[in-house]
């Protein structure tokens, strides 16, 4: 009887301590990585291109930069020679040449309203552009990513985080820029940028890393 007495104790006693714990699950080992897995891609390369937006794109695009017109003249002479001299490319035989180039210009033609907007500059004098520079919010081609001689392919998952990284950086590209709320045609802008060379015939697209204007 008394041994019965002391089992029953000894239970009510445990359900007394277990009411007032809390269970809790062991953490799921795979939880983090899922956690970052349901970050995409976009969001990873804008946090990277942010970070090294700075300390390592605007050094590297500084260190690029020439004359425009001084660049032109190069390439009509020797596109190879001009690219040894004045620009970068990324390892590989379909890769094109990419210039830091400066310049000043009067706007003949704007597109303003489009997400996609752009100036088309003359910087000869002609009055014809010669020159488009890409003001965004949509920024096409990855100029500024493949003039980035630390930024290697083989260091990225695939294609298309490799992709996503020259989104975030054009996307840096437009964040940086003072975009007049008028339209600027017929005034002058000085403007420092790269651009990827197809060819000589080929109006340079600029992705503008700096712009200021002036009165007309």
């Amino acid at each position: 009887m008394r041994r019965t007495l002391q089992i029953s104790v000894f239970l009510l006693s445990s359900l007394v301590a277990l009411g007032g714990c809390k269970i809790v699950k062991n953490p799921d080992p795979g939880a983090a990585g899922q956690a970052q897995e349901a970050q995409t891609d976009e969001a990873r390369m804008a946090a990277l291109a942010r970070e090294i937006w700075e300390p390592q794109v605007l050094p590297a695009v500084a260190a690029l930069l020439a004359p425009l017109d001084e660049v032109r003249a190069a390439l009509a002479q020797d596109v190879d020679a001009a690219g040894a001299k004045y620009g970068y490319k990324p390892v590989g035989e379909a890769s094109a040449w990419n210039f830091g180039v400066t310049g000043t210009g009067v706007i003949v033609e704007t597109k303003m309203k489009s997400r996609a907007a752009k100036l088309q500059v003359d910087t000869v004098g002609d009055g014809k552009a010669d020159v488009t520079i890409q003001l965004g919010p949509i920024i096409r081609g990855t100029a500024l990513r493949d003039a980035m001689s630390f930024l290697s392919f083989s260091d990225f998952r695939d294609q298309i985080e490799f992709a996503k990284l020259a989104g975030g950086l054009n996307a840096m590209a437009h964040e940086n820029l003072t975009i007049p709320t008028e339209d600027p045609i017929g005034k002058t802008v000085t403007f420092s940028g790269i651009y990827t060379f197809k060819d000589v015939e080929t109006r340079p697209e600029i992705v503008p890393t700096d712009l200021s204007f002036g009165a007309p």
